[in-house]
C-alpha cells in the first residue's frame, strides 16, 4: 500500500551545522541526496527534512525567504512514543545547540515541548496517550 511522504524544505544558514546538529538528535543523513549546499535528513520512514543552503532554496521561491529568528513560516510538530522520548529529544536538541521555546504543555493525556533548532525554526515534539484518540 502506497505510503504518502513528506519532504519539508527549510532554508539554513550553515548546512553542515545543521547536519550535525541533527544527527545529533540522533536521525539519519541520506548521503544519495545530500551535497554541498542541501542536506536530506531522514526523521522517518516518512518524513524528510531537506535542509538547503539560503542560496539553493531561493532556487525553489520567487518569494522573500523567511527569517526564523525573527518570524515564524511553520511550526513543524512530531510525534513521539512517550513523555520521556519527549523530553529527551528536546533535552538532546538544547544540548546540541537548539534553544528551548515555550513552556512544556501537560494536559494529562497529552504533552509536548518545543525547541528552536540552529536556524529558528521551531520544532514541537508532542506524545498523546493513545487511549485518548481511541473512539
Amino acid at each position: 500500500m502506497y505510503q504518502q511522504m513528506i519532504f519539508v524544505n527549510l532554508a539554513v544558514g550553515d548546512v553542515d551545522a545543521s547536519k550535525k546538529f541533527f544527527t545529533e538528535l540522533g536521525y539519519t543523513i541520506n548521503p544519495q541526496f545530500t551535497t554541498d549546499d542541501c542536506a536530506c535528513v531522514v526523521i522517518s520512514d516518512t518524513i524528510v527534512a531537506m535542509l538547503l543552503s539560503r542560496q539553493r532554496y531561493a532556487d525553489f521561491t520567487k518569494k522573500e525567504i523567511a527569517d526564523p529568528t525573527r518570524t515564524s513560516e511553520v511550526l513543524l510538530c512530531l510525534s513521539a512514543e512517550s513523555r520521556e522520548k519527549v523530553d529527551e529529544l528536546v533535552d538532546r536538541a538544547i544540548a546540541a545547540g537548539g534553544s528551548a521555546t515555550g513552556e512544556p504543555q501537560d494536559h494529562g493525556f497529552m504533552y509536548g515541548r518545543a525547541f528552536d533548532d540552529l536556524d529558528g525554526h521551531t520544532w514541537e515534539i508532542m506524545w498523546m496517550d493513545p487511549a485518548a484518540v481511541q473512539g
